[in-house]
């Protein structure tokens, strides 16, 4: 009897062991708005505090030289999900829809049916997938419904206008509207210097806090699928503005800086010690990272689940935010819808035990667009047609199979139209183009020069034609005039 009882433990615990070696890992992507290069411990940050993820840096890699396929918010999300560039990408923009206020919510311009996504991808390996945060992409009602594009379930902003506001009336669950707790509230309301009240910054403050109803949703995601593989994709609205943080997140920063009340005048909505409340804004996004972190490993799921880190676009320049107080970019160059280093360079965190080795860091570049080869290979699954690489090898270590390719391609067809490319230590960029079809490029030696400070096109003229070469490759036209600035016509009366 004693032999049979120990003969069946066993066959149950090789029963485990054997599942935890063939199911598929569970994969976490926490996507950040607005940050920064350099706002976070791993990247140099002094000034905010960011524990979590500096444990999470730690025990996994960072990659250094790592970028955003545009730099802002609704095509950096399209781009990640659908693993293109630029110049293929079905979403190249900002594409608003409605208006501010809740009877106007109308969304960006959706993604069309039958888009591949990292989500659908996932669903047909098996996966349960989730997306839970700003979305950006479409409204329920559309094509770009999150339920339509390879989610089984998604909770958050479908609007990002809305999302200016931490302080929601709703948010949307699997197409309807989740009631909070808070009144309307104008984000965008500018105060008099010489009126303003305690009582009129109070007013942008409300009681339902979004962030902490996203992590919610998120803890409740994971624990109802830890026995089966889930894909996460959580893409917090922290630290885009408005500044927007509970008042005991704040305190922790309070007398630490030298600063003076924002009264709205450069848009959203002002705070009476905003350096404090920025600051508080990352320190909070970190603290929701230390959330999922130290839940996945209390349900025993660490070693089988990836945990990755980035960001949409580099530090904006509106609402408050003080980016050259917090040296936010790291001494690069440009901010939020520049194609220079600050507007397209973001972090790259993957922590994954026993897979990827604590303390890593890498230099290879490698940009968003990479993330649906690098998920699929995460996967152990064929990955759809893309534009990128899988960075796995890289992450591991196993430098020795990491795919090589000659450059990275960036478009960007707002703020006047732009173009960038990547080639080893070489950055070439036009600005510009909508005006000026004929703009030269500009050329730097980033391993001299990662501030873009001096322009070398003069004196390296003989490159320069292999980078119109690679714009009449990778560019196709875009399907709406707003966004093509490359092969653009005008009319000229014919």
């Amino acid at each position: 009897m004693v032999k049979r009882t120990l003969l069946l433990g066993l066959l149950v615990l090789q029963g485990i062991i054997s599942e935890a070696q063939t199911r598929k890992p569970n994969i976490i992507f926490i996507y950040a708005d607005d940050m920064g290069y350099a706002e976070t411990g791993p990247y140099g940050q002094q000034k905010i505090k960011t524990p979590h993820l500096d444990r999470l840096s730690a025990e996994g890699i960072h990659f250094n030289q790592f970028y955003t396929s545009t730099p802002v918010c609704a095509p950096a999300r399209c781009m990640l999900l659908t693993g293109r560039h630029g110049g293929h990408a079905y979403i190249r923009g900002n594409y608003e829809m409605g208006g501010f206020p809740d009877s106007l919510e109308g969304g960006q311009m959706p993604l069309p049916e039958g888009t591949v996504t990292i989500g659908t991808m996932l669903q047909k390996a098996g996966y349960t997938t989730g997306a839970i945060g700003k979305w950006g992409l479409g409204m329920s009602y559309s094509t770009g419904d999150p339920k339509r594009q390879g989610f089984d379930y998604f909770y958050g902003y479908l609007d990002q206008k809305q999302a200016h506001n931490y302080y929601p009336t709703h948010l949307w669950e699997n197409g309807k509207t989740d009631p909070l707790n808070n009144t309307y509230i104008n984000v965008h309301q500018t105060l008099s210097p010489a009126t303003a009240t305690d009582a009129d910054f109070d007013k942008f403050k409300g009681k339902d806090y979004a962030v902490d109803e996203l992590t919610k949703k998120a803890t409740r995601f994971i624990k109802d699928h830890q026995k089966d593989p889930f894909f996460l994709y959580l893409p917090y609205t922290i630290p885009h503005i408005s500044l927007q943080v509970p008042d005991s997140a704040v305190k922790a920063y309070l007398g630490q800086f030298n600063e003076k009340p924002y009264y709205g005048q450069q848009g959203y909505t002002p705070h009476k010690y905003p350096l404090s409340a920025y600051a508080a804004m990352i320190t909070y996004l970190d603290s929701q990272v230390g959330v999922i972190m130290n839940l996945v490993a209390s349900l025993g799921l660490d070693n089988n689940t990836i945990i990755m880190f980035s960001s949409d676009n580099g530090a904006t320049f509106n609402g408050g935010v003080d980016a050259a107080f917090f040296n936010s970019t790291g001494g690069l160059r440009g901010l939020k819808m520049d194609l220079y280093e600050g507007g397209i360079r973001e972090p790259l965190i993957a922590r994954w035990p026993g897979k990827i080795p604590a303390g890593r860091t890498s230099e290879l570049p490698s940009v968003q667009y990479d993330m649906m080869a690098t998920i699929a290979a995460i996967a152990g699954i064929p990955a759809p047609a893309n534009d990128g690489i899988s960075l796995l090898p890289e992450m591991t270590g196993r430098n020795a199979q990491q795919t090589d390719r000659k450059y990275l391609y960036f478009e960007y067809p707002e703020k006047g139209g732009a173009i960038a490319i990547r080639m080893g230590k070489w950055k070439a960029i036009k600005n510009g183009l909508k005006k000026n079809p004929a703009a030269a490029w500009e050329l730097y030696d980033l391993s001299t020069d990662r501030s873009e400070e001096h322009d070398v096109a003069a004196t390296h003229a003989s490159m320069l034609p292999a980078f119109d070469e690679i714009v009449k490759k990778e560019h196709r036209n875009a399907h709406i005039n707003e966004w093509e600035f490359i092969n653009s016509k005008t009319d000229k009366g014919k």
